[in-house]
């Protein structure tokens, strides 16, 4: 019992250490996230559509957007209009796509694995903007409107100031 209480006072006081370190080092966790590009509305019924060719057009741009920005992972949902809309961007950083899980978003899983890195995360109107406020802590942003594709959601962590920010590029 005694060794699991010096082992435990070890480990926290090693990961409060560390996490001081890291923000005096400012160490930054970046997050762009995207909705996916235009989908294939021309089956009501179907619940997975491709992109349409503006949405294949739309996913090229992203990767020629991030060309300068150094990408370290990709999630998207296991959708196939996400999937496509981040393919270009992994394959111009030879990266992997890594799914999550809409109905658990930023759990310790998530944050672990890209705390200090540069992530995009591509999702969908709703998805997005609801994945944003829980990483930022607060509800700060509402669903993306069915016809808007170009808004980039950028999150950026710092120790414990946390800052984000909305553009819209078409």
């Amino acid at each position: 019992m005694r060794t699991i209480l010096v082992l435990s006072i070890f480990l926290t006081t090693f990961l409060s250490s560390a996490q001081k370190i890291a923000e005096s080092q400012g160490l930054t966790t970046t997050y762009f996230f995207i909705r996916h590009a235009e989908k294939d509305l021309s089956d009501p019924k179907n619940k997975n559509p491709n992109l349409t060719n503006e949405g294949n057009i739309r996913a090229e741009n992203w990767a020629k957007m991030f060309v300068d920005t150094n990408i370290d992972m990709i999630y998207t949902s296991d959708y196939i209009r996400t999937q496509k809309t981040a393919e270009p961007i992994a394959k111009s950083k030879n990266l992997e796509v890594t799914l999550y899980d809409p109905k658990n978003l930023n759990d310790v899983d998530f944050q672990q694995k890209t705390k200090g890195k540069t992530v995009v995360v591509v999702g969908h109107s709703n998805t997005t903007p609801t994945f944003v406020n829980k990483i930022i802590g607060k509800k700060k942003y509402n669903a993306i409107d069915e016809k808007i594709y170009g808004k980039i959601f950028i999150v950026k962590i710092t120790g414990n100031v946390i800052t984000d920010t909305v553009l819209t590029i078409n």
